[in-house]
């Protein structure tokens, strides 16, 4: 079964520019070796991040972050099964908060700051539609 899960978590600590490479690298690396796929946001401190993949695979890595001290007050935003993947040619992508990309994250932020804790369902689907074609990607 293919499943997509969105999930947010706080970064324990601040994160330098070598700590998101290597988050990434890992990410891509260990992801292509289960067939996860998926998007990593982060901006303010708070880790936005879309997963697809198989069921039990998605399930396990979603684990293995709970137990990642980088992460704090994790919570699962979205959960559902899909029919297909929407970032099935990558193993991971980084949207980060260059200035080009500030705009999309405030479109759906209820906020002036973006908090996806408090996003709903439907803006958290439409946020992640909208930035796989429309934004500047690290990595």
């Amino acid at each position: 079964m293919l499943v997509q899960l969105t999930y947010a978590s706080r970064t324990a600590g601040v994160l330098g520019a070598n700590d998101v490479k290597d988050i990434l690298a890992a990410s891509k690396r260990n992801n292509a070796l289960v067939g996860v796929t998926g998007a990593l946001c982060l901006n303010n401190g708070i880790f936005l991040q879309q997963l697809e993949g198989d069921k039990a695979e998605v399930n396990a890595l979603y684990h293995r972050l709970l137990r990642d001290e980088r992460h704090r007050d994790p919570a699962i935003l979205d959960f559902s099964e899909i029919t297909q993947r929407r970032f099935g040619s990558w193993s991971m992508g980084l949207l980060s908060s260059l200035e080009e990309n500030r705009q999309i994250f405030q479109k759906y932020s209820g906020s002036r700051d973006f908090d996806p804790y408090a996003m709903s369902v439907p803006s958290l689907r439409a946020f992640f539609n909208e930035i796989v074609d429309n934004v500047r990607w690290l990595g």
